[in-house]
């Protein structure tokens, strides 16, 4: 095994890499993965128990407050007075579980119905609130 000898003909060194110990320590790494790749897939069996019940999927109630054209104010679709506006958030904040307010606005209601609208919802405490729009054409 040597490491450096000289060519005979041109009288420079000639350097060879010597690939037996590299064949040897991947020889030893292909047993030890051979050997050890079947642990790794092992797993633990187990028989879990079977119940047939299914997740009760509960919808929160849902209120919508529509604003028209004009400013008028319609609850779940029923014409409702400005002064009855306050009462029927904080009846709706008080409930347990808080329905979702949902807000329908007439695309050319102006924004300062809209704010005042908001502004009643966040005093009588109502936490849920969402805008329904339509679907845009494509």
């Amino acid at each position: 095994m040597s490491f450096g000898s000289v060519d005979s003909q041109s009288g420079r060194p000639m350097a060879e890499i010597n690939t037996t110990p590299l064949v040897d320590v991947m020889l030893v790494l292909l047993i030890i993965f051979i050997i050890t790749a079947p642990l790794l897939t092992h797993a633990v069996r187990i028989d879990l128990p079977e119940a047939a019940s299914e997740p009760n999927p509960e919808k929160p109630e849902t209120v919508t407050l529509a604003i028209d054209a004009e400013g008028k104010l319609y609850w779940d679709d029923a014409l409702l007075a400005e002064t009855e506006l306050p009462a029927r958030l904080e009846e709706a904040a008080g409930r347990t579980p808080q329905p979702e307010l949902h807000l329908r606005a007439d695309k050319t209601t102006i924004y300062q119905r809209v704010a005042e609208v908001l502004s009643a919802a966040q005093t009588a405490g109502i936490t849920k609130l969402g805008f329904v729009t339509e679907p845009g054409q494509p």
